[in-house]
């Protein structure tokens, strides 16, 4: 009975979808979905509106309310027009920048919402054709524009598209504009409230310039190019995976002085079907395989990749026997951290005013990296947006350093608010060039690291839950833990518990309370243990899974030592997990 009831709501919403506000090819599409005796396709497609969440928008493209398309990007960009209006009503002339990837419909999508932004009398700087995000949210600033989009569904596979809504500071929104933005968003009930005819006279191509001036900013954040001149032809494999970072990171790397960029030409062509990967993820081994490839065919010494809207980077260095290995993010954030707070130690730059940002989810090495260099920590929640919100609170105040989080995302220049893969290819083969500069290669760095200040391993473990009783499943989970406190894992007791959805955490040590300063609420319980493990928990935002975030330490007297470590830290997680029964 429920099901018929769930077609009968589905069929009369996608009737709705055949009338002349909608064009001729979504109307056939949507009649060829009702004709279908198969209904499985029509119910996915509206059984409820893609939502417009904290993010912006993300989904498969297709016809339907659930769906990426015209109607569901318009009702978006309707919907920011108007809360834009509402907060800027008296700025003379609103202005919005919006950028694409190279995602199948990006370009569409882009020229739309310059359409929509234009006929509400919005000003719109739109990009000629692709460019990364960073870059976009670098033009927000650089024009003085009050929000910007990207349409990006960032390293997802080739099935969807995306939209993300920026601020006028350069970053993802935060409360209370991306909430209230949400509610207008939600008022758009039908293709008849967009504003589809647009005013040519407010969109303004731009292009080579900004890439320019992007570019000129990024070299402002070298800290060795003594180093780079002495080893400007270094071997570096760069791969875009067939995205954004196709020309302006080899122009950066170019900009800084390396010489020896040697492209894979199989993932330079650009193509929203990434025909060479399965997903184009930098954090996948199947992603950098060609560029590995590519590495070992030339002699290079170090591998660079970002994804598709060049916000992500993957790298990969060779270790002691000459074979390539992949950095995961936690690695690469604690090689930019220690490179970055010792140059900035040996340039004299340090006067105890500067700060660095990680995410609670990022490995506590680089915590004690900074904190033995007198340089102050700050912990945000996942997602690059509560950076940029520190940043923000700290401009004028104190110096950013630098920021980053284990999911592959950094940031060096405060003049982007969003992580940045342009700047963190070209600031890795400045640390390749620096250590070889010191008589290193990167991995041997690493090991360095390691060894003065702790050996960490990190282990990121997904538990998938599709569905409806998907969804249930892990939030019971969640509560399980909740209501049943956790007092020992893996043998280790437990020292602190933070439970993030009421901001109070336990000390274990001191019987006590513990208020957690954060700016808001989320659902994520995080455990720190007595042998230094930590264990965050949190069901992902985007996909049906629960996230289980393992960290161990071990102190290694030297170099020697760090292959037994490695053994017993994937020991320790084994029994991580298994007390976690994961």
């Amino acid at each position: 009975m429920e099901s018929n009831t769930l077609l009968d709501t589905v069929r009369k919403k996608a009737e709705g979808w055949l009338t002349k506000s909608y064009d001729a090819e979504t109307r056939a599409e949507v009649q060829r979905m009702l004709d279908n005796e198969d209904s499985t396709e029509l119910i996915e497609s509206f059984y409820k509106d893609l939502e417009f969440g904290t993010g912006g928008l993300r989904g498969i493209m297709g016809a339907g309310s659930n769906r990426m398309n015209i109607y569901t990007v318009g009702a978006a960009t309707q919907g920011l027009a108007n809360y834009l209006k509402k907060e800027f009503g008296d700025q003379e002339q609103i202005k919005v920048v919006i950028g694409h990837d190279s995602r199948n419909n990006s370009r569409k999508f882009a020229e739309i919402s310059a359409d929509i932004f234009s006929a509400n009398g919005i000003k719109v700087y739109l990009f000629e054709d692709l460019r990364p995000t960073p870059e976009m949210s670098y033009a927000i600033r650089k024009l003085g524009a009050q929000s910007g989009i990207i349409l990006t569904a960032s390293h997802n596979p080739k099935e969807y598209n995306g939209y993300k809504a920026y601020w006028n500071d350069g970053a993802q929104m935060i409360a209370p504009h991306d909430k209230n933005t949400i509610a207008e968003v939600n008022k758009i009930r039908s293709a008849s409230d967009i504003k589809f005819k647009g005013n040519k006279e407010l969109i303004e191509i731009i292009g080579e310039d900004m890439d320019k001036a992007y570019i000129n900013e990024l070299t402002s954040v070298s800290l060795s190019p003594e180093a780079i001149a002495r080893h400007k032809d270094m071997k570096i494999v760069y791969t875009p995976i067939h995205g954004t970072g196709v020309k302006i990171i080899p122009d950066t790397l170019k900009a800084f002085g390396f010489t020896n960029i040697i492209h894979v030409p199989e993932q330079d062509v650009i193509s929203g079907d990434f025909p060479t990967v399965i997903s184009p993820n930098p954090e996948e081994p199947a992603a950098l395989a060609l560029a590995v490839k590519k590495a070992e065919e030339t002699g290079a010494e170090l591998v660079l990749a970002s994804d598709p809207d060049a916000d992500r980077v993957g790298a990969a260095v060779l270790n002691n026997e000459g074979k390539f290995i992949l950095l995961n993010g936690n690695q690469t954030a604690v090689l930019f951290v220690y490179y970055l707070i010792t140059r900035w130690k040996e340039l004299g730059r340090l006067t105890g005013n500067e700060f660095i940002v990680k995410t609670i989810v990022t490995t506590e090495l680089i915590r004690t990296i900074a904190e033995r260099n007198n340089v102050e920590i700050y912990d945000c929640y996942t997602g690059f947006k509560w950076i940029a919100a520190i940043i923000r609170e700290n401009e004028g105040k104190k110096k950013f350093i630098g920021g980053g989080e284990e999911s592959y995302g950094f940031l060096v220049e405060d003049f982007v608010r969003d992580k940045d893969a342009v700047s963190a290819c070209a600031i890795l083969a400045e640390i390749a060039a620096w250590a070889k500069d010191n008589g290193k290669t990167m991995y041997q760095l690493l090991q360095d690291i390691y060894v003065e200040y702790g050996f960490s391993k990190e282990k990121g473990i997904s538990v998938v839950k599709k569905g409806k009783s998907g969804a249930e499943e892990i939030e019971a989970m969640m509560k399980g833990f909740r209501e049943h406190p956790i007092t020992e894992i893996a043998g280790s007791k437990v020292t602190y518990l933070y439970d993030y959805s009421n901001l109070k955490g336990y000390s274990m040590l001191d019987n006590e309370t513990i208020t957690l300063d954060m700016p808001t609420t989320a659902n994520v319980l995080q455990y720190f243990t007595e042998d230094k493990s930590k264990i965050s928990i949190r069901p992902s935002g985007t996909e049906p899974k629960i996230k289980f975030y393992v960290e161990v330490h071990s102190t290694v007297k030297d170099v020697n030592e760090l292959a037994s470590a490695d053994e017993a830290a994937n020991e320790k997680i084994n029994q991580i997990k298994a007390s976690l029964g994961i």
